[in-house]
Parts: C-alpha cells; structure tokens; sequence
C-alpha cells in the first residue's frame, strides 16, 4: 500500500499486477473502503495483464478525513435530494472525481480503465462524462443515473440506512450495523456465511471507523441528483453491470444508466445483490477484463488509422 498527496488530500491505494500493464482504477462506494473490493478480484483481474488500482475515498479509511466539518444529516439530505431542494455540503462527488484524477496524475498514468460501485459508480460516471481524455473505458457496477422517476431502496433497508445510523457509534455497534445491512442488501442466490461477513466487517472497522464521515459522503451523493443529461455525453465505451436482485440501488437504476450512455453494455445478473460475493468473482473480472481488452483493441485500431 501508498499513500500519495492528490487534490490537496491524502489519498491511500494499493497496487495489485506489473505497472506497465494497461490500468484498471477501482472506485468504491458510500461508506467503503477500498479493501471492501475483494483481494481476489483486484488479483484476477491483475491476472488478466491489468495493472490494478483500489484506494480509500476521502472520508473513509486511511485517506483524509475532514474531521470536524459538519455536513446535513442523513434523513435530512435524503429528503432535501427527493424535493429537489439544494443542499449545502462540505464538497460534491465532483470533488471525489478530481480526487480520482489527482490520483492517476500522482502515479504518472495517463489514461485508465476506470470501474466503479455504487457511489463509485457515479463518480466513475462524472469521470468519464467531465474528465474523458483520462478515461479509457467505463464500467459502472450497481449504480444509478440518479434520476428521481427511478424506483428506490427497498423499505426496510431505506429505514435501516437513514434511521439505525448514528453519527456517535462506537466500534461493536458499528459492527453490528453494518453486518445487519450486508445481510439485507446481500445476493439471495450467491450468500456470504455470517461468519465471513462478521470476521471481513470487523477487520474493516478495525481499519477505520468513522461514522460523521460516511454523513459527509452521503450528502455529497443525495446532493448530486440527476445525471441523465450528463450521460448522454459520455464517449467511452461503457460496460454496465448490475445484480437483478439489488435491494439499495434497483436494477431499473442500471438499466437506465444503459438507455442515457449511447452503445453502452447492459449485463444483469441473477441473484446479486448489491454485493460483491466471493461466488461471482470469477464471472465479475471475466465480464470487467473483456471489456477492458475490447477498449483497448479500439483505441490501438484508432490509432493506427490515425498512423
């Protein structure tokens, strides 16, 4: 792992695979840290001839928390994003997205396959529509164009989200909140025991536990609102993929995420939820590879046309 300054922040990464293979830049979700994206995955895809990439968001793990900056809370950006009212935040995803490219630029690399999960789907999205020349493809995992017509979270895991998260939780209770909503949001047909759940959450709060900065994350993402138009202007070639059983982010959210991006990839899977289960590895970095091998056979085909 490393630690690089980008943005005017801390982040934290680590490298998986040989730094002269093509990059494929992870970004994770609201609240997660980078070690969420299983070893197995970021391992089979550097396999594959990738160059691979995960870090820590701002606010979560070991990169920089804004400790001390107050933001809305949650059931308040919640409801102000569903009326449409402005939010003040203490930053945008857009903010995230350059995080992301002052961390391309701080490991000197040009242009990267960028993936990304739930949230970090979304600010993959804005990478890909506001900072292209970076992005070579896209792939955007159980996320949302964020438009307000689109079916929400199933109910009890919108109360479990919104009304069991407290900004003074200690460790253990953090513990059991999180591994109560992974069982809720997990793929019914490809299940985690609990006991792996229980032992993989504590080593992430034993990481880092920081309750008031997932409340600054989640304004930045309830705040964000739609990006349809945005999408329409995304270029890339563009891989989306999403679990026909997600119960956070519905699998109508993907599937109109495909609609606005034009000669997009749809690719729903039965029985994922919004999880990344070890039984689907496998099948997620063969789908993420073979996109990422495609993009790069159109941009050597390009540019030898070019030649």
């Amino acid at each position: 792992m490393g630690t690089v300054a980008a943005n005017g922040i801390r982040i934290e990464y680590q490298e998986f695979g040989d730094a002269r293979n093509p990059a494929i830049l992870l970004i994770m979700g609201f609240a997660a840290q980078m070690v969420v994206w299983p070893e197995s995955f970021c391992q089979a895809l550097a396999d594959r001839s990738f160059h691979v990439i995960r870090f820590d968001n701002r606010d979560v793990g070991l990169s920089n928390h804004l400790d001390g900056v107050r933001a809305p809370g949650m059931k308040r950006s919640m409801f102000a994003s569903l009326l449409n009212i402005k939010l003040r935040t203490p930053y945008a995803l857009e903010d995230m997205a350059l995080d992301v490219v002052g961390l391309l630029d701080a490991l000197d690399i040009r242009e990267a396959h960028i993936v990304g999960a739930s949230m970090g789907g979304m600010i993959a999205q804005i990478i890909a529509a506001k900072h292209a020349q970076r992005v070579k493809s896209l792939t955007s995992v159980m996320s949302t164009s964020g438009n307000r017509k689109l079916p929400g979270p199933r109910p009890n895991v919108l109360r479990h989200v919104l009304f069991r998260h407290r900004k003074n939780m200690d460790r253990d209770r953090m513990i059991g909140y999180l591994v109560d909503l992974w069982k809720l949001t997990a793929s019914p047909l490809h299940p985690t025991p609990i006991d792996e759940k229980q032992r993989r959450v504590r080593s992430w709060i034993e990481r880092d536990c920081d309750p008031k900065g997932n409340i600054r994350q989640f304004a930045a993402m309830a705040a964000n609102g739609d990006r349809t138009e945005l999408l329409r202007t995304i270029e890339r070639p563009t891989l989306i993929i999403h679990g026909e059983a997600d119960p956070l982010i519905p699998v109508d959210g993907g599937r109109h995420t495909a609609q606005c991006i034009r000669d997009s990839q749809l690719q729903v899977i039965p029985g994922m939820g919004h999880d990344l289960p070890e039984q689907l590895v496998p099948q997620l970095a063969r789908l993420i590879a073979a996109h990422c091998v495609n993009a790069e056979s159109s941009i050597q085909n390009e540019q030898a046309s070019v030649a």
